[in-house]
């Protein structure tokens, strides 16, 4: 088994040798790690879960270069049908890995049914709070060319793919709300205290951009 994971992890890594750095290989890795640990804890298939964690991504680039008109988790599971056909596994695993990658998404309409996709969807949601988590929202802000801070516009009001697309604007409409759609224990104990540094962090920022020292 560990010969055909670092076969497919191989050629993941040669997916994302472009990738934009909040969402390259080493958020792949760091989702894989949390992956594990939360499986740890868990009567799951590590098998399905380690290949979905590694194929989780392999859709962004579709998703980035359409500027958000195609969904990176649906793409990605056709590409992850189609990568692991290759290598001669079983349908049934290969249905339950698809599975997986297409409801890890926070903005999609597929909602994890598995042990194993749900470990995956609070993974790649623990990656997305937290420092690590604000850090790849400024990352991807200044990779879409957004202004530092807005926080005197009606967020509901802007759009993603424009200068208002900042970090303050993910925060409001998706990071403050993960905390809230865990679906593992220790996702959810995980999640809590990333969410609490994120709030100080962002009303640090609010008081900064106001002048207040």
């Amino acid at each position: 088994m560990s010969k055909l994971i670092n076969q497919i992890k191989e050629e993941a890594k040669n997916i994302f040798s472009g990738a934009k750095s909040s969402h390259n290989w080493e958020h792949t890795e760091r989702v894989y790690n949390l992956c594990i640990h939360l499986g740890k804890r868990e009567e799951v298939d590590m098998e399905i879960l380690q290949l979905a964690a590694i194929l989780h991504d392999i859709g962004r680039d579709c998703q980035d270069k359409s500027n958000g008109k195609i969904c990176h988790a649906e793409k990605g599971a056709i590409l992850t049908k189609e990568l692991l056909e290759k290598y001669n596994l079983e349908k049934k695993k290969i249905d339950r890995i698809v599975h997986c990658v297409e409801s890890h998404r926070f903005r999609n309409n597929k909602i994890p049914q598995s042990k194993e996709a749900k470990i995956l969807y609070d993974a790649d949601k623990l990656d997305a709070i937290g420092a690590t988590g604000i850090g790849r929202a400024f990352l991807f802000a200044g990779e879409i060319g957004t202004k530092l801070h807005n926080k005197d516009v009606d967020i509901e009001k802007t759009k993603p793919y424009t200068i208002e697309d900042t970090a303050y604007r993910e925060f409001t409409v998706k990071l403050v709300k993960i905390k809230n759609k865990m679906l593992t224990k220790e996702g959810k104990r995980i999640a809590k205290e990333r969410h609490n540094f994120m709030i100080d962090f962002f009303n640090r920022l609010n008081k900064e951009v106001d002048g207040e020292l």
